[in-house]
């Protein structure tokens, strides 16, 4: 039984008779992190996989345990925010194929995976405030602020006095995932954040995943168990 992200259909869960004998002549094509085309038949209960072909099988991601890491970060935020009755999401589907070129072409994750965080939350109706404060509407300033989980966005320093359970958020890392926000990839990879702002950035967009998930992903404590 396998789950499969689809251009036409969204989540569709489907199964691959045979797929576990040597010989099968699917079970090469249906890999995680594989962009495929399906052929699905109806069974009585189930769809069935009658035929598929590769289109890419980004080879890396299977060879470097980092990248399999950040590959799965990126399957797992998917499937934390689809559902099988949302149906067809072509957006989201381009995204993700786009997510899993970058991790196999590009060096360093960071850039890929925390752009894809934010396109991913703009789609799935959960775009962080970024421009206004999240309490009182006052264009925030260039200065450093707060985060916060429950209203969704940047807290400026005056409301951020008196209102609990707020994550500080450098004038820096703003502006990076701002531009990530806004801008294109193309423009967003001229990012050349420091180490230190992209452990901030990082460290804010977990804990607000974690929010909105209500449980935290599985793929973060991996990475960082690999790292170390």
């Amino acid at each position: 039984m396998l789950t499969l992200y689809t251009s036409d259909h969204g989540i569709v869960r489907a199964l691959a008779k045979g797929a576990r004998k040597v010989t099968s002549r699917k079970a090469g094509h249906l890999q995680p992190f594989t962009h495929i085309t399906v052929q699905l038949a109806k069974g009585r209960d189930l769809l069935i996989i009658t035929q598929v072909e590769t289109i890419n099988a980004f080879l890396p991601l299977h060879d470097d345990l980092m990248k399999t890491g950040y590959a799965a970060y990126i399957i797992e935020l998917l499937l934390r925010f689809s559902y099988e009755e949302e149906g067809a999401n072509p957006s989201i589907f381009r995204l993700v194929v786009e997510t899993l070129d970058r991790l196999e072409k590009e060096a360093d994750a960071w850039l890929p995976v925390r752009y894809y965080e934010m396109r991913l939350l703009d789609a799935v109706g959960f775009r962080p405030q970024m421009f206004e404060c999240a309490n009182c509407g006052r264009e925030i300033l260039a200065e450093d602020q707060y985060f916060s989980f429950t209203a969704g966005g940047v807290i400026c320093p005056r409301c951020g006095e008196g209102l609990p359970n707020l994550a500080r958020i450098s004038l820096e890392t703003l502006k990076y995932l701002r531009h990530f926000q806004r801008s294109s990839y193309k423009d967003a990879s001229r990012a050349r954040p420091s180490p230190e702002i992209q452990k901030e950035a990082e460290t804010l967009m977990q804990g607000y995943f974690t929010y909105l998930l209500e449980r935290e992903l599985n793929t973060p404590g991996f990475l960082k168990r690999v790292r170390s």
